[in-house]
């Protein structure tokens, strides 16, 4: 079965917004009393308590709760498994002597998501809307899509983010092989001031979101510091600037969706560098490298390419715009040198020469050829 996630923007009425509020405090507040619960019995007991052991006690618990037995049984069951990750997640952390991270108290402004079943706590009426256990109506949902035919809808994630709210449907397809398809052969360069450099000569600049966003939002967030806490005024300043990060960020992600959905329509290849992004993110190019999102548009290339029989392959990325794509000879360069110029007389852009050398170590010709796994991640 194929994975596939659905989002929708939803518009519930103000009265419904209070409810989904109340509903996300309650959860929320579950969350914290079983993180407690398990804090207090290892503290005194040394005992590990799991989702089965806590999962017992709900029924008891929405018993006493009335606020919580209002809500969805199954999504609350949900909650407790969604902290049972965080300690998974934590446990597997220590073992790989990672930095830990205890799972923490959530704060109600942060909290965020419910998860549902669908069917068993929301349900999709026939008139298009979503029926949610606990909320007054059916909210209106902007189905800009429609879920493909066929399709197992399963889960259904509800969330608010700035001050929005959206339903994602997680769902299964049967699994259909699709063939890959012949055509032409893309390497892709990444970098900041340009986003991509392509084999074929085509290069396409970073958009600077953050830097045409960052005036705004430096007004915004002085006018937050200037408010009193726990303030109606510091309230609204805070979703205003949620609102502008939040339009920055669609704005991103709108770009990448039409730059890759391009890429994959165009060629049957496509190879990348195999970047470790993470790391590139506490370096001194930080802010740019956030800005460019190198690993939010290899995602949208990967499910893309999935569903179009477009073959992504990912290469090692040392040497790539040090080496001459026509020769193979190790050409030294400085960031401020932007041109390729190798003795063989071979003269290029520098980013075109290494996107060219990308498309030869993929295809396992030319200079500097060689697949690796994409768990041996470096930076470049």
């Amino acid at each position: 079965m194929v994975q596939r996630s659905y989002k929708y923007r939803l518009y519930p009425s103000k009265a419904q917004s209070v409810v989904l509020t109340e509903m996300l405090g309650a959860f929320c507040d579950l969350y914290n009393a079983a993180l407690q619960q398990r804090i207090e019995a290892y503290r005194r007991q040394h005992k590990t308590l799991r989702y089965f052991d806590q999962s017992s006690e709900l029924k008891a618990v929405r018993a006493i709760d009335e606020r919580l037995a209002g809500f969805s049984y199954s999504a609350a069951q949900q909650v407790l498994r969604r902290l049972d990750k965080a300690f998974t997640a934590f446990f597997r952390r220590l073992k790989t002597k990672a930095k830990a991270g205890f799972p923490r108290f959530q704060a109600k402004h942060r909290f965020d998501s419910a998860e549902f079943r669908v069917g068993d706590g929301l349900t999709i009426r026939k008139s298009k809307r979503l029926s949610v256990t606990g909320i007054p109506g059916e909210i209106k949902v902007k189905w800009h899509r429609a879920l493909p035919a066929g399709a197992a809808v399963r889960a259904a994630v509800l969330s608010r983010s700035a001050g929005s709210w959206f339903v994602c449907f997680q769902i299964a397809l049967p699994d259909q092989e699709k063939p890959l398809r012949d055509g032409a052969a893309v390497g892709i360069d990444v970098g900041l001031a340009s986003l991509i450099a392509t084999s074929d000569g085509e290069s396409i600049a970073t958009p600077h979101w953050t830097k045409h966003a960052a005036k705004k939002q430096r007004r915004l967030q002085r006018a937050l510091a200037r408010c009193k806490r726990g303030s109606r005024r510091r309230l609204k300043a805070k979703q205003r600037l949620a609102r502008h990060s939040a339009h920055t960020a669609n704005q991103r992600r709108d770009f990448l969706h039409q730059l890759s959905r391009s890429l994959v329509e165009r060629y049957a290849f496509i190879a990348l560098e195999d970047l470790n992004v993470d790391r590139l993110t506490r370096s001194r190019l930080a802010k740019a490298v956030h800005n460019a999102a190198w690993g939010q548009l290899r995602s949208f290339l990967e499910y893309k390419a999935a569903s179009a029989g477009t073959r992504v392959e990912a290469v090692d990325p040392r040497g790539t715009s040090q080496t001459c794509p026509v020769c193979g000879v190790g050409v030294a360069k400085t960031l401020a040198d932007r041109m390729h110029k190798c003795p063989c007389g071979c003269v290029m852009d520098r980013d075109i020469a290494a996107a060219t050398v990308i498309l030869q170590r993929a295809q396992g010709m030319g200079p500097g050829t060689g697949l690796r796994s994409p768990s041996q991640r470096v930076t470049a």
